[in-house]
C-alpha cells in the first residue's frame, strides 16, 4: 500500500502533459509546498526500502491496532488536499471564474486522478485479470471531489457538522451495529467488521490484503473527513489575517483534535487500515500543528534556505511520484535470476559490517536521490506537470 502513497499530490500539481510556467506568477504559501514536498521525500523512504526483510519498526505501518510514523503519511496527503482546495479554488472564485466551469475540471481531474491509480496499479505487467479497483489514488480521486464541491457549495460550518456527523455515524456502525452472518464487530482483528463485510459484497477485483482493502468503500468516508478537515485549516489561513493570532487557532484547534482523538482512541481504536473516527482526529490534529509550525518557521521567520529539497519535490509532486513507482522495474528488480540493484546494495554493506537495517534505510535515501535528479531539472527549467 505504501507504494501509492504519494498519490495526494497528484491533485495538486500532478499531471499528464508537462507545461511551462513562471513560478512568480502565482503567491503561494511556500510551507504548504514545503510540507507537500518533504511529506513526498518520506513516502519514498517509506516506500523503496532497499530491503522488505531489513527496516527499521517506525518506517513500517501498525499491524492492526495503533500508529507509527509511517501511518501519519497518507492522512497528511489528504490533509494538505484539503488545504490547496480552499486556497486555489478561493482564487478562482475571487476571479469570477463560473462554478460550472469549475466542476467539469474538478470531476475531469478526478476522473484522471482514478485512471492513473489503475495504469500504476497494473504497471508494468498490465495483467487486466488482477485489477485493484481500490487503491490509494483511487480512494484520492473520491475524497478529492467531495471536498472540493463541499468548498464550491457550501461554507465551512457545513463542513464543520457534515465532519463530526460522519465521524460519529462511522463509530456506531463499526463499533456497534451487528455484521450480517457475525454479530456484534470484533475490531480486533480485519475481517469480522462492515468494512469487510461490504467489500467482499460490493468491491470488485482483487484486494490489497486478498480478502480486505484498507481503501475499501467504507473507510473512504472518513477519509473524506481528514480531507474537509485540511479545507478547515485552510479556510482559517484565509479568514485570519492577523499572522500570530492565525497560529494561535492552528496549534490550539489542532491540540484538541490530537486530544480529542487520543480519549476517543480509548474505545475506537486508532487504526489507519479501518481509518477509525479517532485515527482522523488524531492525524489531523498533529498536521495542524505540523502547518503551524511551517507556517511559523518559514513563512513568518523567513527560514527557507532548508526548505529547498522540499520545494522542487512539492514542485513536480507526481513526476516524483510517477518516477519513484516505475524506477522500481530498473533499481529493485532483477534480471536473469540475478539479484536486483537493491540487493546487491544491502547485501554488499551488510558483509562489510554494516547493519541490514542501516543498509536498507541508506538504500531508500540513494533511490530518492535518483528520482531528485530528473525533478531538480524540471524545477531549474521551470517545468511543471499538470492534470
Amino acid at each position: 500500500m505504501a507504494r501509492h502513497c504519494a498519490a495526494i499530490f497528484c491533485i495538486i500539481n500532478s499531471g499528464l502533459n508537462a507545461i511551462k510556467t513562471n513560478m512568480a506568477t502565482t503567491t503561494r504559501l511556500i510551507s504548504l509546498d514545503a510540507l507537500r514536498g518533504f511529506t513526498i521525500i518520506a513516502m519514498i523512504v517509506v516506500n523503496d526500502p532497499g530491503s522488505w526483510s531489513h527496516v527499521y519498526a517506525p518506517l513500517l505501518h501498525a499491524p492492526w491496532h495503533g500508529v507509527t510514523p509511517t501511518d501519519y503519511i497518507f492522512p497528511f496527503f489528504l490533509f494538505i488536499v484539503g488545504v490547496s482546495i480552499v486556497l486555489a479554488y478561493q482564487k478562482r472564485l475571487d476571479a469570477n471564474v463560473p462554478k460550472g466551469d469549475m466542476v467539469k475540471k474538478i470531476l475531469w481531474r478526478s476522473l484522471k486522478i482514478y485512471a492513473v491509480g489503475l495504469f500504476l496499479w497494473l504497471w508494468p505487467q498490465f495483467n487486466f485479470g488482477e485489477i485493484r479497483w481500490a487503491g490509494v489514488l483511487q480512494r484520492i480521486a473520491l475524497v478529492f471531489l467531495p471536498c472540493a464541491l463541499l468548498f464550491l457549495y457550501t461554507d465551512w460550518k457545513t463542513w464543520l457538522k457534515l465532519g463530526i456527523a460522519t465521524l460519529l455515524a462511522y463509530w456506531v456502525i463499526v463499533a456497534y451495529i451487528p455484521v450480517p452472518g457475525i454479530g456484534a464487530p470484533d475490531l480486533s482483528g480485519p475481517e469480522k467488521n462492515w468494512a469487510h463485510y461490504l467489500d467482499s459484497l460490493l468491491l470488485p477485483g482483487v484486494m490489497w490484503q486478498k480478502t480486505w482493502d484498507p481503501e475499501g468503500i467504507l473507510s473512504t468516508f472518513p477519509s473524506i473527513v481528514t480531507g474537509i478537515t485540511g479545507m478547515l485549516a485552510g479556510r482559517l489561513i484565509l479568514d485570519v489575517k492577523d499572522d500570530y493570532r492565525r497560529l494561535v487557532k492552528l496549534f490550539f484547534w489542532g491540540f484538541a483534535m490530537l486530544v480529542l482523538g487520543e480519549v476517543w482512541s480509548w474505545f475506537f481504536p486508532l487504526n489507519k487500515n479501518l481509518w477509525t473516527s479517532s485515527y482522523v482526529l488524531h492525524t489531523s490534529g498533529l498536521a495542524f500543528m505540523a502547518l503551524a509550525a511551517c507556517l511559523l518557521v518559514v513563512d513568518m521567520k523567513g527560514y527557507t534556505r532548508w526548505t529547498k529539497p522540499g520545494l522542487i519535490f512539492g514542485a513536480n509532486a507526481i513526476t516524483a511520484y510517477v518516477l519513484a513507482g516505475m524506477l522500481t522495474a530498473v533499481f529493485y528488480t532483477g534480471y536473469g535470476g540475478q539479484p536486483g540493484l537493491n540487493e546487491l546494495f544491502v547485501n554488499g554493506l551488510s558483509s562489510a559490517g554494516i547493519p541490514a537495517k542501516l543498509a536498507s534505510l541508506l538504500y531508500a535515501l540513494l533511490y530518492v536521490g535518483v528520482v531528485f535528479l530528473p525533478v531538480y531539472w524540471l524545477y531549474k527549467k521551470r517545468i511543471f506537470v499538470k492534470l
